[in-house]
């Protein structure tokens, strides 16, 4: 009974999750087009620069308390409260150092306009907040389907504001007040939605206990974000506003896609590690199950995004943001894997062996500023390869973390995902056969996806996938 409670449990969180990244996707899309024929590539190139501080920020703030919360086996309301002071305390005290830190940043970028709109960005970070000792209630109850009314209505009414203030000619400021407006929006229904509420009894002795895991996450988190933002940070110093925003439009479309994976796979995966953990054959077999699932839903979304990316710019977004093909291009190469660290990282905190995240995360960082440097002068495209190489390569490195807590091997994994990768690849071969001689973008776009995709799922169903006909049937009972 306890298995089939947690495998009902795992598939409503997957088919929530799943229609949540859904409906987010497309509005993250729309949104995303409306604003990208208003805006030019300045504009997005300055508040990239400001990602690495926003994100490094919102790690202080979080800490690594999400994912103690998770794991420690019995919660209490005191450990929840907390959380939520200390979160809400160093936002504010973190805004205020970062509102009068951003004269240095606009120094730094030697880019003045900084000062006002990173005063705009980090009150997301201020906001933001208020809302992770709920969120982490939610993730901890697998409470998918009231995380996914929070972030669609969020991404909605912060669009709405982007785009009509972008219509009205506030170009960056637009972008920066979107983003403000759905961090403050996402925290606010987050505390209405979760059961817990925070009471006005500061006690912080509880995270003396939590300190030790979310201690070494804290630090693993930060180099994270280091990582996933220094290239904006060199485009930004020695590249124009307009270059880096290139580059973030390909890594903002790329992100739609990979993002979503990995928040429907995430959003189950840990809670469900942590639950067979002292099960190895049945923790293997989800692990690797989640492993085909992850091939199924994230190859063809983010390699069929490559395959259709320059009909999909022109069409979507523009002919004026064409040099971001490449971009997107090697960056979904790149996020059509990445869901496999996710589900690695997510295995080991589950084991409470957060030092290990922690070095192979700083060493996977050491490696690609190694590769930065040593690329440097041969321009943006060698650097973004040789960066994007070091990341697929990691993920081997993962596998044998793995190994050492579980006894599977790297060729069942790839036994797991490759049937779909080549099933992928030879639907686009043929589609990209059958297209060879049509130039109209917008046919071409149709009949790429319509061909590709129709292929990929026949295929898959004749040769008796069971994720396929799960997804079916799952899909079908409950309509």
């Amino acid at each position: 009974m306890a298995e089939q409670t947690l495998k009902e449990k795992t598939a409503k969180g997957l088919f929530w999750g799943g229609i949540s990244n859904g409906i987010q996707q497309i509005l993250s899309l729309i949104f995303g087009i409306i604003l990208a024929r208003i805006l030019n590539a300045s504009d997005y190139g300055l508040v990239s620069m400001l990602a690495v501080f926003s994100a490094i920020a919102s790690t202080i703030q979080e800490s690594g308390f999400t994912a103690a919360l998770v794991n420690q086996q019995d919660v209490q309301h005191k450990d929840y409260n907390a959380v939520f002071w200390f979160s809400s305390l160093v936002s504010i005290l973190f805004y205020g150092i970062l509102f009068f830190a951003a004269p240095l940043i606009a120094r730094f970028y030697e880019k003045p306009e900084l000062i006002l709109l990173s005063r705009i960005v980090f009150l997301g970070f201020l906001f933001g907040g208020f809302g992770i000792a709920s969120s982490a209630y939610l993730f901890k109850s697998l409470m998918v389907r009231e995380r996914a009314k929070v972030d669609i209505t969020s991404i909605l009414l912060s669009g709405v504001v982007g785009v009509i203030l972008a219509l009205n000619g506030y170009t960056y400021i637009a972008l920066a007040i979107q983003s403000v407006v759905y961090i403050s929006l996402n925290s606010l229904l987050i505390l209405y939605y979760a059961p817990w509420h925070p009471t006005f009894h500061l006690d912080f002795t509880p995270l003396k206990k939590m300190f030790g895991f979310s201690s070494k996450l804290f630090f693993t988190n930060i180099v994270t974000q280091i990582g996933n933002n220094i290239f904006s940070v060199i485009l930004g110093k020695f590249y124009s506003a307009k270059q880096v925003g290139y580059y973030s439009q390909g890594n903002k479309w790329m992100t739609m896609g990979y993002g979503q994976i990995v928040r429907m796979i995430s959003g189950v995966a840990q809670p469900v590690f942590i639950q067979l953990i002292h099960d190895e054959d049945r923790l293997i077999a989800a692990l690797r199950k989640m492993f085909r699932f992850g091939a199924f839903i994230s190859f063809p979304v983010l390699l069929g995004l490559a395959f259709v990316s320059k009909e999909f710019i022109i069409i979507t977004i523009g002919e004026k943001w064409l040099p971001s093909v490449i971009f997107l291009q090697l960056f979904c190469i790149w996020g059509a894997f990445a869901y496999m660290i996710s589900l690695y990282t997510n295995l080991l905190i589950a084991y409470g062996l957060s030092d290990i995240y922690f070095k192979g995360i700083v060493g996977t960082l050491i490696v690609q500023l190694i590769v930065l440097v040593i690329f440097y002068k041969m321009g943006i495209y060698i650097m973004l390869c040789s960066y994007i190489f070091v990341s697929l390569l990691s993920i081997y490195w993962w596998h044998t973390r793995v190994c050492k807590i579980l006894n599977f091997q790297f060729i069942l994994i790839l036994k797991d995902v490759l049937p779909y990768l080549f099933v992928l690849l030879f639907s686009f071969m043929t589609a990209y056969a059958f297209c060879y001689n049509i130039s109209n973008n917008y046919l071409l776009l149709i009949l790429k996806i319509i061909i590709s995709g129709i292929l990929y799922l026949t295929i898959l169903w004749l040769a008796g996938s069971k994720i396929l006909k799960e997804s079916v049937s799952f899909i079908c009972k409950n309509e």
